[in-house]
Parts: structure tokens; sequence; C-alpha cells
């Protein structure tokens, strides 16, 4: 019996005599695989269908959730760094399935941290503090949350990062910044007045605790039952799994004093057995029901290269006026919020290039030139992405969220004369690894090191397939569309490609490239989770 391209993909690779195990199989027999839900491409799903969700709420590189409640709406965006464009706005109407939407910022202002999302006076705002030449905080706003947003406003605010914005019991609007520091804004918000001050000194923890660095940041401060409440995170984002942590402080005023809450930290790992590490930067949120929950974000054990995934924890009010989180470790499954409609969650990642390319929905450029999305197009079932530089690392690379622990990915690729291009997993432009070709040769890519390879048997068109078991990576080739396929003779283990190792915040993503000479031709990209 003959097997189609799509029989054969995630299945039995043929052509070497040897299969492999079906994908579904597979990742059955992963030792103490979670029991999540699959949606679209196999990709791992937090609501259980039962009334129930299981973390993460939103698998893969989603950071520093701002997320704004707007009537029976809800939309959160994340740290999108050099991704561009950035800033993808995600709705729900229920906080457990998420849809994203658009993206909000096309115009590349440098690496962009965690943002403030709001709606004041009817309309939205982005305050977006960025790493550049130099540090500074942006604002952009919109009459709509799917926009058009306006040009990114430089706020001229050096050395500060993490905004939050808050109205005050006495209508005036400030931005808090990470150290305990704020500034007034302007009536319209779109400018500051007078000078940073310091008005909050967090709470410390004790000495003896294994952390990366004091680092108090991310505040977000929330108005409920008279109090204003300020949410922190300190410990430092990354490093030892027992670092990052969430802390608590109030004031009746936005104007102080504050006082920090005496069960601090409230979210904190304190066992490298714990499922999620390094948790913190939290929000509150209340559900549709009237239940409060904080979301915020942790690395999943063992999985630094999916970078900080989005969580959602569920708290309860105390007597004294305070919250405490309720959900845990988060490693079991949790009630949903009742109430709300259920949006599809997440999105395909296969893409057949039947419709103009999802720029900032799914595909990101990273650290695109001003005119980079005009390298790419699609037509007739194929994404042409023109040439630039030598190799993926100044290429930039066209690149997706991937958040499960093993995937595959394929794609038919055709280059022109000169070009060479293939299919990467990309951190930053210094460590990614990959297989690329050019008409004569292979190239492997590994440690951000081009090394040439075999001679190319297939000339300027052929198939690939990239599969990532759990940071094992092996490479397939295919000279008949998908039908037969040949290992290539060489694999990697990508465990260490991650923060820890080369900072940056990033997670390992999955994608393509085109160097060289002329228009690289895409198509049939094909996306499943094992």
């Amino acid at each position: 019996m003959r097997l189609t391209r799509r029989d054969a993909f995630g299945a039995a690779l043929a052509g070497t005599g040897t299969a492999l195990i079906p994908a579904c199989a597979e990742a059955a027999a992963a030792p103490n695989a979670p029991d999540w839900k699959r949606g679209f491409d196999n990709q791992r799903v937090c609501d259980l269908g039962d009334g129930r969700f299981l973390n993460p709420l939103l698998a893969g590189d989603h950071p520093d959730p701002a997320i704004l409640k707007d009537g029976a709406d809800y939309y959160m965006t994340f740290s999108s760094f050099d991704s561009y464009p950035g800033l993808t706005i995600w709705h729900s109407r229920d906080l457990v399935n998420w849809q994203p939407r658009k993206a909000a910022l096309t115009k590349n202002i440098g690496s962009v941290w965690a943002v403030s999302l709001e709606k004041h006076g009817g309309r939205y705002f982005l305050y977006i503090p960025v790493k550049a030449q130099p540090n500074s905080i942006f604002v952009i706003w919109a009459n709509h949350i799917d926009g058009p947003w306006s040009d990114p406003i430089d706020l001229k605010l050096p050395n500060h990062i993490d905004p939050c914005h808050i109205v005050g019991e006495d209508g005036s609007q400030w931005l808090f910044l990470s150290g305990g520091d704020r500034i007034r804004l302007s009536e319209d918000g779109l400018s500051t007045v007078g000078q940073v001050e310091h008005v909050y000194d967090p709470w410390r923890y004790p000495d003896s605790w294994d952390v990366e660095g004091f680092s108090p940041e991310g505040p977000k401060i929330h108005r409920h039952d008279g109090w204003f409440y300020m949410i922190t995170a300190v410990g430092g984002t990354a490093g030892p799994p027992t670092g990052h942590m969430v802390i608590a402080a109030r004031s009746r005023s936005i104007h102080g004093p504050w006082e920090n809450c005496p069960a601090n930290p409230l979210v904190r790992t304190t066992s490298l057995d714990e499922k999620w590490w390094s948790r913190g930067h939290a929000s509150l949120v209340e559900a549709p029901d009237g239940s409060w929950w904080s979301i915020y974000h942790g690395f999943e054990n063992g999985y630094w290269t999916l970078g900080r995934q989005a969580l959602l924890d569920p708290i309860e009010w105390t007597r004294d006026g305070w919250f405490r989180m309720k959900g845990g470790d988060l490693s079991k499954p949790i009630a949903k919020p009742k109430g709300g409609a259920a949006v599809p969650h997440g999105q395909p990642l296969s893409d057949d290039f039947s419709k103009p390319l999802q720029l900032g929905q799914k595909w990101n450029f990273f650290k695109p030139s001003p005119d980079e999305s005009k390298r790419a197009r699609v037509a007739g079932g194929t994404l042409l992405l023109k040439a630039s530089g030598k190799a993926p690392a100044d290429s930039s690379p066209l690149l997706l969220i991937a958040g499960d622990t093993g995937y595959q990915f394929e794609c038919d690729i055709e280059i022109a004369p000169g070009g060479v291009a293939g299919l990467v997993l990309f951190y930053d432009e210094k460590l990614y690894c990959g297989l690329g070709f050019d008409e004569k040769r292979f190239v492997t890519h590994q440690y951000g090191i081009e090394r040439g390879r075999p001679a190319n048997p297939h000339g300027r068109r052929l198939r690939m397939r990239v599969t990532n078991n759990r940071h094992i990576v092996a490479y397939h080739t295919s000279g008949d569309e998908g039908r037969t396929w040949q290992r290539f003779d060489r694999g990697m283990e990508v465990s260490g490609y991650h923060h820890n190792v080369r900072g940056g915040f990033l997670m390992l993503r999955p994608g393509l490239y085109s160097a060289g000479q002329g228009e690289a031709r895409f198509r049939d990209f094909r996306f499943r989770a094992l």
C-alpha cells in the first residue's frame, strides 16, 4: 500500500528500512505524560472538556502576561522581544480558551519587554518598554482592540522597564515602574508629567534562598474593595528555579503608603520536583462568574527551551483583605471558572499558504529590517521568501511559537540559483540549529555555526522534515514529495538552547529561512505535536 504524504506525516518514515513509532503512540508511551486534551495539529489544549483545565494556559513562549477585562471580553498580550510584528492580542470570553487576533506593533523599535495593556476613556493603550539604543518606554493607542494602532510615541524614560498604567482614586494617571518607582501621565496618557519618584520598597526574601537577584519588577496594580493591590515579581526572572516569585502590597491610596502582605511570597517554586519553575510576574483578573484568578508565567520543568509559559491560578480573598493562591504547584487539573463562552483555543501551525501570510498572528520575523514584510508574499499555494543574508543568523528567519515538548514540521522547499534555504530551530542569531541546502550540498546549522555536508542529490527542490522529540533532533529529506524519506546523518540535542545558557529570555522556535540569492519557495508546511 502506498503511503500518501498526509498519511506518512507523524507516522512511520519509509525509505530507510526502519519504521519509527507513530507519533501518537510515542507520545502515549512517554513517562508521566499529562492527560492534556489535543487541538489544532495535535497541540496540547488546557481545557480538558470536563469542566477542568490543566496548565499551561497558553503553551510555549508567552511571558509577562498583560491582561485586560473589557466587559465580557478578555484581551491579553505578552513580551514579544525581537519578534515582529509583535504584541499579538489574544482574546477570550472564559479566561481558559484563547484565540490570537492581530499584532499591535508593526514598527521595529527594539526588543519588547513586559507591557501594560489598558483601556481608559474609551481608548486602548499599550505601554511598551524596549531594550534598544537607548532603552526607553513607548506608548501606542487605538480606538478598537484590533487597531489600527498609532505609531509608537517615545515617553523618553531611559533605564526603566515593566510599566503599569493605573488611575488613582483622584483621577490621576500613573505609570508604575520596576524597582518601586512611578511617574505621572498627562490627561491623554501620551506623555509624562514631572519626574520619576520612588514610592515603594518591596518585601525582601531571606538571604538563604537561592535566587538570581532581588530584581523587583513587573508591578501590576488592581483596585478592589477600596484597596489598591500591587503585585510584584522579585528574585530574578530565570536562574535558579526557586528564584522568581510573586509578592503583594496594598494601599488605600494610589499615593501610598504601601503595606507589604504578611503572607509574602504568595507564589514560589520551592522544589526541583515541581512541574513549574520560576513562577512570577502575576496579574489579577475577575472571571465571568465573579471569581478571581491570577495569570503569571513559569518555565516547564526540564523545558527551559519552551520559554516562559502562561499559567492560570485561582485566588481566594481572605478575611483580612488580602488574597492567596489556591492552585498549589499547578501540576493537577483545576476547576474552570464558570460562565462565558469558549472560543476555539489556539491556532493551527500548519500552513498551506492558500491565504495571505498571517504575520503577527502566527508567523514572526526575527529582528526584521523596516521593510522585512516585503520579502514575503503568498501566491498559488506558495510562500515566496526573498533571500537575505548568508545564513539564519543574518537572514531574519520566519518563526512560529510551538508549545509542545515534542513535534515535527516539514515543508517542500525550492531554491533559486545561488540560493540557500532550510528549516531551523532558532533561539537567536547566536544559538540555533537546523538543516539547509543549496543546489550542490547540504549545510548543517549547530550552535549557530554552519558546516558544509555531503552532496545534495535532490538539486534545487526537496521536502525536508525536522523532528524535535523532547530535545532530540533528527532530520529527514525526500526527493519524491514525501513518499519516501532518507534520514540525514546528523542528529542533535538541544536541551541547552535556552536563556540560562544564552540570555535573552527567548524560546527555541521552529521556522524557515531563505538566504543567498533569489527567492525560495515554500509549499505545504505541516506541523504536528507528538
